[in-house]
């Protein structure tokens, strides 16, 4: 009898390896679009003020629309991925995204611009609960690591993207071409995901799932979960991270300029540089977070020296061409600090409330991204391009605290009465 299994292991197992690496390459490109979205409208600043009289603020509300939309859609479709399971609202919201791209495109005012901003919020709410429900119960348990770094690295690649795609077509085309290929791109993620769509079929969350991972959480009622302080304290976390990200992503490649005199062709390099390293980072903290007790540590000393690198840009005189890549150095630094981020989160999550939980935690990110461009974007419209970086280093500082805050909340859970 032991011989007669024996040979149905490795196909087993090459089984699971293949499905595990489908769903994470398919999540993956779906989250690329995600983070792609939320960069359409920043590397196109400087066009679209002109193209609309605008100012920075005006630009800046923009994106605090689109992400107040998503926090509240995010929030929301995380019970509907645990209802209806998550593969109906990865549909919809890459739908969305593409929509929201050929609305900017068409925009002719203003208002226009910001109609499609809350259609692309809408898009971008889904993605998070979407995620990391497909990857915490399509995933074996060994791969989980690393499939975090796949989502962490194919966002950041999402994020350099958007720049380097759309900045060359604008120079070569205009705004309103670039705009239109975001659209077709995404619509085309969208006809990959669905021809794959039974890749991604799962059944939405039973009543009788698995125990909680943190025991006072295993009630039967659908909010029950608010009740756990560590996914608070996750919440709190991810806000000040998404602020620390909009700075970078929308006005610190900028500030940068403002203070080092470099041209304006570096500007979204800068960025670009950041989004590539993160991701390279993410690949040495794929590997890092195979081990979930080291996880805060991992998140304070990579963004440590990202506030460090963050202090010499803002403060320190650097030659322009040396600027790209401190960019770089910082994003790898962030990037490092990806997947222990996430594992922050899953430690913290019963297994029954999965879509929930993320839902809830991960509108921190939306609400952060909301509010950084309405205090940054005064900043910079004020010419305080030294505050924008002195509350970079800040908001860094910040999220060191917070990781370790959420370890000590957890165990406090945990402790035996």
């Amino acid at each position: 009898m032991p011989s007669a299994a024996t040979p149905a292991e490795p196909s087993a197992s090459a089984s699971n390896l293949s499905q595990d690496a489908a769903v994470i390459g398919l999540v993956g490109i779906a989250h690329l679009i995600s983070h792609y979205s939320q960069l359409l409208l920043a590397p196109l600043f400087p066009w679209l003020k002109e193209a609309f009289q605008v100012s920075y603020t005006e630009l800046g509300f923009l994106m605090t629309l689109f992400f107040v939309v998503s926090c509240a859609v995010q929030t929301a479709s995380g019970f509907l991925v645990d209802r209806f399971g998550p593969r109906p609202i990865l549909f919809a919201g890459l739908g969305l995204i593409g929509l929201a791209a050929f609305g900017y495109a068409s925009s002719t005012s203003y208002a226009m611009l910001a109609l499609s901003a809350v259609v692309g919020g809408i898009g971008n709410g889904v993605f998070h609960p979407v995620d990391y429900t497909l990857l915490n119960r399509k995933v074996q348990p060994q791969r989980l690591g690393h499939a975090y770094s796949v989502h962490g690295i194919t966002g950041s690649l999402g994020w350099a993207l958007a720049p380097a795609m759309l900045v060359p077509i604008t120079l070569f085309a205009s705004w309103r071409v670039a705009l239109v290929c975001a659209g077709l791109l995404a619509w085309s993620v969208l006809a990959l995901v669905w021809l794959n769509r039974e890749r991604l079929a799962l059944a939405p969350s039973s009543s009788a799932a698995a125990q909680s991972v943190v025991p006072a959480a295993a009630r039967e009622g659908d909010l029950d979960f608010l009740r756990i302080p560590a996914v608070w304290m996750c919440f709190a976390f991810f806000f000040f991270y998404a602020m620390a990200l909009s700075v970078v992503q929308a006005f610190a490649p900028e500030a940068a300029r403002q203070l080092h005199d470099f041209p304006l062709t570096l500007v979204a390099l800068c960025l670009t540089i950041y989004m590539v390293c993160a991701a390279a980072g993410m690949v040495l903290g794929g590997f890092l977070a195979s081990d979930p007790s080291r996880c805060e540590r991992i998140v304070g000393i990579g963004f440590g020296i990202a506030a460090c690198v963050a202090a010499v840009i803002g403060f320190l005189p650097v030659p322009g061409p040396a600027v790209p890549v401190l960019f770089g150095l910082m994003g790898f630094a962030s990037g490092i600090a990806g997947p222990s981020r996430d594992l922050l989160v899953k430690k913290s999550t019963p297994e029954n409330a999965t879509g929930r939980v993320y839902g809830v935690v991960y509108a921190g990110l939306d609400i952060g991204q909301a509010v950084a461009p309405l205090v940054f974007g005064r900043l910079m419209d004020h010419g305080n391009y030294q505050g924008v970086w002195l509350g970079l280093v800040i908001v860094q500082g910040i999220l060191i605290v917070s990781a370790f805050r959420v370890r000590r909340v957890r165990r406090t859970v945990l402790a035996p009465a």
